[in-house]
């Protein structure tokens, strides 16, 4: 069952998610793409930005979930919108630019997954890929504890995914093998949080979201709960009142040659 979001509770920290949505947009070396596509456009407001950097292209935002979907073309009604599942998409011809911030690490087959977006990009286009590479990280390994630790581990066990991105030589040989040039590269960004557990508010519009919705209250309430004391404990709140955050993410630019 594909997971529900709340666009909301993600846009919490629009601001640090969209830093790195700009980084690889800079890398993007097309000046006058004639079709772009945002593949996992969420809530559009990447998208927005990729019709403002290219006004000419005819820009599509892609996602797979209906509330995300629904957000993103009543806020952006003069672009278009598609409500696809991201896995077996495809453009209807090959396209100028493929981009994707922040969405293919929640599927699974990137072998299969990656030869065919690069198949999908026209001669001289671009595949453009970020996805976050944290999963090793106390943010994501807590989940996992917490998980394991309570009466609800027969529920929320089965849910648990293996870290979902691969080394980034793992990418470079399937891109290579598909034809394409890429350029491959990592940032840790450190990122500045304020308010009340904000790594547990972070993570609860992403990755933490399928295990919530999984239990019922009580035990959503104590689990939630015993997940924030880790990440407490992981990230403290600094003396003058902010909460580090270091996040690593994988940058990918693939370039098809011109036939």
């Amino acid at each position: 069952m594909p997971m529900a979001w709340d666009p909301n509770q993600y846009l919490k920290f629009a601001g640090l998610r969209l830093r790195p949505a700009l980084d690889l947009l800079a890398q993007i070396p097309l000046e006058a793409p004639q079709t772009v596509f945002d593949l996992g456009a969420g809530a559009g407001n990447v998208t927005r930005i990729l019709q403002d950097r290219w006004p000419d292209a005819a820009v599509t935002g892609v996602d797979s979930s209906p509330e995300m979907f629904e957000k993103a073309r009543s806020e952006h009604p003069d672009i278009g919108w598609r409500l696809s599942d991201l896995a077996d998409w495809r453009p209807d011809q090959p396209a100028d630019i493929i981009y994707s911030n922040a969405a293919l690490h929640w599927l699974s087959d990137h072998r299969a997954l990656f030869t065919a977006l690069m198949d999908s990009v026209a001669p001289g286009g671009v595949l453009a890929v970020q996805m976050p590479r944290n999963f090793s990280a106390p943010s994501h390994t807590a989940m996992a504890d917490a998980a394991r630790e309570g009466p609800w581990r027969d529920i929320l066990e089965p849910l648990l995914r293996p870290a979902p991105v691969a080394e980034p030589d793992y990418y470079y040989d399937v891109l290579t093998a598909a034809g394409a040039d890429p350029v491959i590269w990592e940032t840790e960004y450190v990122q500045v949080l304020e308010g009340d557990d904000p790594v547990k508010e972070w993570t609860k519009g992403t990755w933490l979201r399928p295990l919530l919705d999984a239990l019922d209250e009580p035990d959503r309430s104590v689990f939630e709960a015993a997940y924030a004391a880790k990440v407490r404990a992981a990230y403290p709140r600094r003396d003058d009142g902010v909460t580090l955050f270091p996040f690593r993410r994988l940058f990918i630019v693939a370039a098809k040659p011109d036939s």
